[in-house]
């Protein structure tokens, strides 16, 4: 049987038919979802500048309506 180490609380987990692997619960898989979120985690890269970062359809719905003063 593999064991291995859960990455947030570092108790030992059986790998087959663990539904929260890498983790050992629901628990520690969300603590490090939050980890994400927050930003307490990234991938190194070059920044991107927002200008290059397409508008999803909703951003542009309210960039229009911003620019347009109610009259």
């Amino acid at each position: 049987m593999m064991m291995f180490l859960c990455p947030i609380c570092k108790n030992s987990i059986q790998w087959a038919g663990n539904p929260y692997r890498p983790f050992c619960s629901e628990r520690c898989r969300l603590i490090d979802l939050g980890d994400w979120a927050s930003g307490r985690y990234s991938i190194p890269g070059e920044p991107v500048p927002a200008e290059s970062v397409p508008l999803s359809e909703t951003e542009e719905k309210i960039s229009s309506t911003e620019n347009h003063e109610p009259k």
